[in-house]
């Protein structure tokens, strides 16, 4: 690959490029990117790492530059830093030596102005006209001074010893010794006497120098002094007007935007405009950033400066984006069409939900005691005491899903789907978000439990779960808003303990559709692995990838969610990903964290290749505007290490309700008592609840026996007594989706074919609220 020729660097000049450095014997020289500027010299892998990732960097002012051969030299600090670089070039050679040279000289100067206890104010950057030269001619001056404030020091030892010799020879001149001695002492005291003289004139001159240049020096710095008051001034009037220009430009955007029948035709034609600039001529630092790069991915880069020099395609890129500007618009429209607002509607009390439960009892529990003879089973059917869990079942995890339901309100309000993907994208990722802290096993549901989340009068959304199934274990969910999204989902976990870490693989999908659009979405969850089982703190972390797909229109959301390594130097927990439409074109770039937030910016040109690292492979690199925030995660409230890092949401989960089924979550009594703090008694009801489960199982199982073969009425099923350390292969997506093994048919929901994945999945069927109105429960199974 041929070098672009780099003009030779001026002084003060950033200079950039590419050399060959050193790692070792294994790799050799590896490609890196280098950048010199104020005095540091800096290399990266990429060039798009520039933003956040530096792999090492020296400071040239005590740094040493040697030429080896005609492409190749070494920077050394002296210390433990020494870079052995190569050049692709003899002439490429040069002219990083020439910027280095330049740069070194720099350095040495701005770090005597540092050293310097005179100096007040720091001297202006490098490359800023005058204010550069007055910089230099301060060095100078200081320079100087120093210089003769130690021929001052030197004339006061000469004085001092020159006198001390004078007097020496003059007791010398008192002793009578022959006449030739007399002459040389004579001459030696000439001598001395003449050199005091000349010393002293010496520092006259160099005294009179210096009253010179101070005095012209203090008239350079109130002249320098009053270019730096005018340069703040020009800067803070330079500041205001750019905020003026962006107001008018966001003014001028929004009533520019013209209705369907009075849009330029060009634009209506495919829905928008040629993409060659954005509407906003703010400056770089204010539109445009350099975005997360996705190491096995793609690379992002900021976007090309003529996508903000023309404003001929405001209409456009608005009616594309299906607003004026990003989520500040989606907020506004939240707040006018909230059917809760007080503008809308009374004011109605709102009940007042519970912030704190009992903190939770520090007791001690050997746990490999437990763990050693259950490696390679799954895990529910391990037998764990309670002090492994958290008080809440799994239904209720399921439902906190919803801790970020607002997502989906605003992705119900968007006109744009691939806008509307970027909410469904960050709803997804949120929903790992409060798994960050909570090492705790959720209870196991029983067959047939259920636990219903009404937010109507609070959030506008109802959500009800059921255990559908114990073998394997699955939930089915379905949550409906009165603000136009309905979700659902049904999930099994294919959960394997394997000495060190648990991980637990979620089967199944999720499913949202927004009602005025009539998008469906749908994907599945990714890996859950807790690591230091056994030994060490535990920890959490999710990893895989993660794929919505729009099934009205085509346009996917790739996902994924990097898991953490120790040798790693990105962002830990990172989350990347692409939306893109049905012919693969890239729209947005979203990148974040799945504990903490996701942003997300627009694709303005996207290319394949580019510098791609050391494995050689080409990666797309997308052109972005600035990010915006989609999501960011709600503090936890205060004390909430001691209530088992509860989110505000789940402290309200068990929360004891009147009306709820018979079946729900909140009456299962070993649950409650753990959440009070009463452990063995705790321990001891879920051992009878589990029981009375297995003789429900195995009547069940006789039942279904008796009524395919009577002729084996008599004889016993399979051996189930033994559920819980049952060893068992651990289910798949392919035994999920073949079907259940409990002959047990839910309440409220029934199994059917998807017709838009076409997978067999647990729908809602209704009735639920409807009895919860009536108070009719005489059909709920009796499972406490």
């Amino acid at each position: 690959m041929s070098e672009p020729k780099a003009p030779i660097p001026a002084p003060g000049d950033t200079y950039k490029g590419w050399l060959f450095k050193w790692t070792n014997y294994i790799k050799g020289y590896q490609r890196r990117w280098f950048v010199l500027s104020n005095g540091l010299l800096s290399y990266y892998r990429t060039q798009a790492e520039m933003g956040h990732t530096c792999r090492g960097t020296i400071n040239l002012a005590t740094a040493n530059i040697a030429v080896e051969d005609s492409c190749n030299f070494v920077i050394s600090n002296g210390g433990t830093q020494t870079y052995h670089l190569k050049a692709s070039s003899e002439v490429e050679r040069q002219r990083w030596i020439t910027a280095l040279e330049l740069a070194k000289a720099k350095a040495f100067r701005m770090q005597a102005e540092s050293d310097d206890s005179g100096d007040e104010s720091s001297p202006p950057a490098a490359g800023q006209g005058g204010g550069s030269r007055n910089s230099e001619v301060q060095s100078t001056l200081r320079t100087l001074g120093s210089k003769v404030e130690d021929l001052s020091t030197c004339n006061d030892l000469i004085a001092k010893h020159g006198s001390a010799l004078q007097r020496s020879l003059s007791e010398l001149e008192g002793v009578r010794l022959e006449g030739q001695t007399s002459e040389k002492i004579r001459q030696v005291t000439e001598r001395a006497t003449l050199f005091r003289i000349t010393s002293n004139a010496m520092i006259n001159a160099c005294r009179d120098f210096l009253s010179l240049a101070q005095a012209h020096s203090k008239r350079w710095q109130k002249a320098l002094q009053a270019e730096r008051e005018q340069r703040v001034r020009l800067e803070e009037t330079l500041e205001q007007l750019a905020k003026q220009h962006n107001h008018l430009e966001r003014a001028f955007r929004g009533a520019t935007v013209l209705p369907p029948s009075q849009s330029n035709p060009a634009i209506d034609n495919k829905g928008s405009a040629p993409v060659k600039g954005d509407a906003s001529d703010e400056d770089d630092e204010n539109e445009f950033f350099d975005a997360c790069e996705d190491v096995q991915e793609f690379i992002t880069v900021p976007a090309d400066p003529k996508y903000h020099r023309s404003g001929s395609n405001v209409s456009g890129i608005s009616s594309e984006m299906g607003m004026d500007d990003g989520t500040t618009s989606l907020d506004e429209q939240s707040v006018a069409s909230n059917p809760e607002s007080p503008q809308s509607q009374e004011v109605v009390p709102m009940r007042k939900r519970r912030s704190r439960i009992p903190d939770k009892p520090n007791y001690s529990l050997n746990l490999w005691s437990i763990m050693k003879n259950c490696i390679g089973k799954e895990l529910s059917k391990i037998p764990m005491p309670v002090n492994f869990n958290e008080p809440l079942s799994m239904l209720q995890r399921l439902s906190e899903d919803l801790e970020y339901y607002e997502l989906l309100d605003r992705g119900a309000k968007c006109h744009n789907s691939l806008e509307q993907m970027c909410y469904v994208a960050a709803f997804t990722v949120s929903s790992y978000s409060t798994t960050v802290h909570r090492t705790g096993k959720p209870f196991n549901p029983l067959l047939g439990e259920t636990f219903e989340l009404d937010r109507a009068q609070e959030s506008g959304y109802r959500s009800l779960c059921e255990q559908v199934s114990h073998h394997p274990p699955a939930a089915a969910h379905h949550a409906i808003s009165e603000r136009g999204w309905t979700l659902r989902q049904e999930i099994a976990l294919a959960s394997k303990f394997r000495g060190k870490y648990l991980s637990i693989m979620p089967l199944g999908s999720i499913h949202c559709i927004f009602e005025k659009s009539s998008n469906h979405y749908s994907w599945k969850k990714v890996t859950t692995t807790v690591h230091n089982i056994i030994v060490g703190k535990l920890w959490i972390d999710q990893s895989g990838e993660i794929d919505i797909v729009n099934h009205k229109t085509g346009d996917r959301c790739h996902l994924k969610f990097a898991p953490y390594s120790y040798f790693s130097r990105d962002v830990a927990r990172k989350v990347t990903g692409v939306v893109t439409d049905k012919d693969g074109k890239a729209h947005f770039v979203l990148s974040g964290t799945w504990d903490e937030k996701m942003e997300y910016s627009r694709v303005m040109q996207s290319t394949r290749g580019g510098e791609n690292g050391a494995e050689g492979r080409q990666k797309t690199v997308y052109q972005t505007l600035k990010a915006k925030e989609l999501w960011k995660k709600t503090p936890l409230p205060d004390g909430a290490e001691n209530m088992y890092y509860f989110s505000t949401l789940a402290l309200t989960l068990n929360e004891p309700e009147e009306g709820v089924a018979p079946t729900d979550s909140r009456r299962r009594p070993d649950q409650r008592m753990m959440e009070q703090g009463r452990w063995e008694e705790a321990n001891a009801e879920k051992q009878r609840l589990e029981e009375k489960q297995r003789t429900v199982r195995r009547e069940r199982e006789r039942e279904a026996n008796r009524s395919a073969s009577p002729s084996e009425e008599g004889k016993e099923p399979a051996a189930d007594a033994a559920e819980e350390v049952e060893i068992a292969s651990e289910p798949s997506e392919t035994t999920y989706k073949s079907g259940h093994q409990d002959n047990y048919k839910a309440m409220w929901f029934e199994r059917r074919v998807d017709p838009a994945t076409g997978e067999p999945t647990h729908i809602y069927t209704g009735g639920y609220w409807e009895a919860k109105d009536q108070g009719s429960w005489d059909s709920c199974p009796d499972i406490f």
